[in-house]
């Protein structure tokens, strides 16, 4: 079998998941804010969880473009369960990348199978775009890290079980930022509010406030002051996760459009076959492709190394399509749009989310700017 015949193969494993267990339970999962663990149980089946995991310590393995078609596929159904996956991915690849072998051999084999679930803690209350601001601090006690602070934002707050954990060793020296890795059941470690969001209601977002909480010096995962670069060259690749998702949701408000417009008749015929709707149909649809190509050749070149430009190109670009796509699928739904009865109401909550999380568009584009001319 080829490369490319195995990615098709899982593109349509997902697929079928998808339209099987993801959609269905996705509507009552954002109503009542709360992750459908079965669905999770059902990815974990699958070997998902263990995308960015090594196979010899039971993962998937996937290269990027293939961890760019699962997301795009999972998005597709539910933004809130391609989010928590690949924020889970993120705690996977930081252990797998930075971690000891005794690291790997402690906690990969089992977040593969899906539980543990991992969080990743870098942004704080007053540190979201310049994480090198941040004030959690962790200090060095004999054998073991105090560490004091707030994080906000963490998705899989409530239901993870570990964290990958960015703090200052020294609170007034930026150039001490450090990762760590932090059990959830540490003493001193505690799950703050869970915040009621506007749309990603499903996924679960919430402060973690460490007081006192202490953990072995072993459980450091880089150098001091090696924390901020760490982070940065996983959230490239996280960054084409999120533009992933974003092609997703687009793709799923770009479907619904099409099959109401096809449906739904005024004045005669069915309004897709009416310029205004079929010129916007056309323009959603070229934005949808245009995103997933960009993101794909971003997946491919992180392959060979980082490529923060191209990250951040897809991500900026397929996240401002999501949300002008999903847009446009409720105005093309007209009142019935804006009713809970259609999800393309709840694809234009989601959507937001991705021009926002893992670097806001206007990031994004400072990125973008910094690395023109190289």
């Amino acid at each position: 079998m080829t490369i490319a015949s195995e990615r098709q193969l899982i593109a349509e494993t997902v697929a079928e998941f998808v339209e099987r267990e993801v959609r269905p339970a996705a509507a009552e999962a954002d109503e009542t804010q709360t992750f459908p663990e079965d669905v999770w149980d059902g990815l974990a089946e699958l070997d998902l969880t263990g995308l960015t995991v090594p196979e010899e310590y039971g993962g998937f393995d996937a290269d990027q473009l293939t961890y760019s078609i699962v997301n795009e596929e999972l998005a597709r159904g539910d933004l809130s369960v391609a989010t928590a996956l690949s924020v889970h991915c993120l705690a996977t690849s930081c252990i797998r990348q930075f971690g000891t072998d005794a690291h790997r051999e402690a906690w990969l084999p089992d977040m593969a199978a899906g539980r543990p679930v991992g969080a990743f803690a870098l942004s704080e209350p007053d540190a979201g775009s310049n994480p090198a601001g941040m004030t959690t601090q962790a200090r060095k006690e004999g054998d073991e890290y105090v560490i004091d602070g707030t994080k906000q934002w963490i998705t899989n707050g409530q239901r993870s079980d570990v964290v990958i954990l960015f703090a200052k060793t020294d609170r007034d020296d930026p150039d001490t930022v450090t990762q760590f890795l932090v059990p959830k059941d540490t003493d001193g470690l505690a799950v703050g509010k869970k915040e009621d969001k506007l749309g990603l209601r499903a996924s679960d977002t919430t402060t973690l406030l460490f007081d006192g909480a202490r953990i072995p010096v072993e459980n450091r995962l880089t150098e001091v002051g090696d924390g901020l670069k760490a982070a940065f060259s996983i959230l490239t690749g996280g960054r084409i996760a999120i533009a992933s998702q974003a092609v997703g949701v687009a793709q799923a408000a770009l479907d619904a459009a099409v099959e109401y417009a096809d449906e739904r008749e005024q004045f005669g015929k069915p309004i897709a076959g009416h310029q205004a709707i079929a010129h916007k149909l056309a323009d959603m649809a070229t934005d949808v492709r245009a995103s997933r190509l960009l993101t794909r050749d971003a997946a491919e070149k992180n392959e060979d190394g980082v490529d923060p430009m191209a990250a951040s190109m897809a991500k900026y670009f397929a996240s401002e399509t999501a949300v002008d796509v999903a847009t446009e699928a409720v105005q093309v739904h007209g009142g019935y749009g804006y009713t809970k009865d259609f999800d393309v109401e709840r694809f234009y909550r989601d959507a937001k989310i991705t021009t926002i999380y893992e670097g806001t568009s206007e990031i994004q584009k400072d990125i973008i700017s910094r690395h023109l001319g190289e």
